[in-house]
């Protein structure tokens, strides 16, 4: 029996997502994942930045941290690393994670924390009214949404970015790709990413209703994995990362390797015995 049902996970807020927001079912999914996992809400802290999908910490009943704009990454490892004994999420939206905390994946991937990165990607700034995001389709056709923004009027001529690919060439050990309107599957990846013992990247398409809604769009692209694919092979999930054409579902790649607590851990075998005693008054004093 799980430790708590999904219900049990919610807290008395209520989502202020707009109806048929695809964060909604990102949300359902997670509840379950936690449920499944019998994940304990008093050992877990969920971090976000800013946007609408940033809002999510506050509806699970769990300890949560709603950071500034695109600071979730460094604030995420700063409380793994204080206490490892915790389960660590990173919540946020397209535009929160790879505009202006961009800077920051690359070295949450390579030092290979261990925590899960969910970003629900919908192409689209929406809190603030429909801008060009790092993801908005390009011109030619490139991607997903509309090319007209309040961003770029006369269309969107920048080529997206492609938040696989990134994270492989970054180094993250886990990297997957999960989809609002397939929840019960979405539920399965958030439980393999979070039982991963490393830094866990999940993209979440999740459609913007509003400003970019692809739900027909998506629906014609979805190709799930269902086990036709090696997660262990890199080469064959760049492959599938770089297929613009197709939206494959599923584990793109896993491998385990050090965390940087374990990194750390071991570093910390090799100082001063009394210093790893806690003892810093002989080191202090030299300095009086």
């Amino acid at each position: 029996m799980p430790f708590m049902p999904p219900k049990e996970y919610k807290t008395e807020a209520k989502p202020i997502w707009c109806p048929g927001c695809g964060d909604f079912a990102v949300l359902a999914a997670l509840y379950q994942a936690f449920s499944a996992l019998d994940i304990d809400p008093t050992k877990t802290v969920i971090v976000s930045g800013i946007g609408c999908s940033s809002r999510l910490p506050v509806f699970v009943k769990s300890y949560g941290f709603h950071t500034v704009h695109g600071r979730t990454l460094p604030v995420a490892t700063g409380i793994k690393l204080a206490n490892p004994e915790l389960t660590v999420l990173a919540m946020g939206g397209d535009g929160d994670a790879f505009a202006i905390g961009g800077g920051h994946i690359p070295h949450a991937a390579r030092r290979n924390v261990d925590i899960t990165y969910i970003v629900m990607d919908n192409f689209i700034y929406g809190l603030t009214k429909g801008q060009t995001s790092p993801t908005t389709g390009s011109q030619e056709g490139t991607g997903h949404g509309f090319k007209l923004t309040p961003t770029n009027p006369h269309g969107q001529w920048e080529e997206p970015l492609n938040p696989l690919a990134m994270l492989l060439t970054y180094g993250a050990s886990f990297v997957a790709r999960g989809y609002s309107a397939k929840p019960k599957p979405l539920a399965e990846v958030y439980q393999a990413a979070i039982r991963h013992k490393g830094f866990s990247f999940v993209q979440v398409l999740s459609p913007c209703v509003v400003f970019n809604k692809t739900y027909d769009e998506l629906d014609a692209a979805i190709i799930p994995l269902e086990g036709k694919h090696d997660t262990s092979d890199f080469r064959a999930a760049m492959d599938l990362a770089w297929d613009t054409q197709t939206e494959h579902l599923g584990i793109f790649y896993q491998k385990e390797r050090p965390t940087l607590t374990d990194r750390m851990a071991a570093i910390g075998t090799k100082s001063n015995p009394e210093q790893r005693a806690g003892d810093l008054s002989k080191l202090i004093a030299k300095y009086r």
